[in-house]
């Protein structure tokens, strides 16, 4: 009876290097694609967190998330994994009195300056530069024209077709932009 006898091929050594190589590659889409697939983003705004803290006599940075569960319980969730139950009325209510006393921080106060220029912007066709975020101005124009300067002090919205000259005040951004003599965007 003839006898087989198998002996172990080597693997070359450059086809090795080869395969770790792709392994590596392999991995590091994966990373990247699961990163771009599920980006987390927190759902709570500061100010959310800093009214949960007022209410509930915490540290802002401690809470993680809240939910309502079944119409009745608002549940407050901690970075640590603690839990706390309320009533939701009781919660709303408090919520609202918080809210009405706590004051805007400077970057919140930002955010919503900003959010009200775009929406002003959008209203007469135009677009801004950079915003100095430190005094709340920018430069406004459309179609590439410099149309002028708009800003919000403490007091109110200031306008100005030119870099010096008098400022033209209002009480929104809409208002200011029109005392420009930008006239508002017709749909085609």
């Amino acid at each position: 009876m003839p006898y087989t006898t198998h002996t172990q091929q080597a693997i070359p050594s450059y086809s090795r290097d080869e395969q770790a190589t792709a392994q590596a590659e392999l991995y590091t889409h994966l990373e990247s694609q699961a990163e771009a697939i599920a980006p987390t983003k927190d759902p709570l705004t500061s100010r959310d967190r800093r009214i949960i803290g007022e209410i509930i006599e915490v540290e802002p940075e401690s809470v993680r998330t809240i939910w309502i569960e079944g119409g009745i319980t608002v549940w407050v969730q901690f970075f640590d994994g603690g839990r706390l139950p309320f009533d939701r009325n009781w919660f709303a209510t408090r919520v609202a009195e918080v809210k009405a006393t706590l004051p805007e921080t400077p970057l919140e106060r930002n955010e919503r300056l900003s959010d009200e220029l775009e929406k002003a912007c959008t209203v007469f066709g135009l677009y801004h530069g950079e915003i100095d975020w430190l005094g709340f101005s920018t430069k406004l124009y459309q179609d590439g024209r410099f149309v002028g300067f708009v800003g919000c002090n403490h007091q109110s919205w200031y306008a100005r077709p030119r870099q010096y000259g008098v400022n033209r005040v209002a009480g929104s951004a809409k208002d200011v932009i029109a005392l420009l003599g930008v006239r508002t965007a017709v749909a085609a």
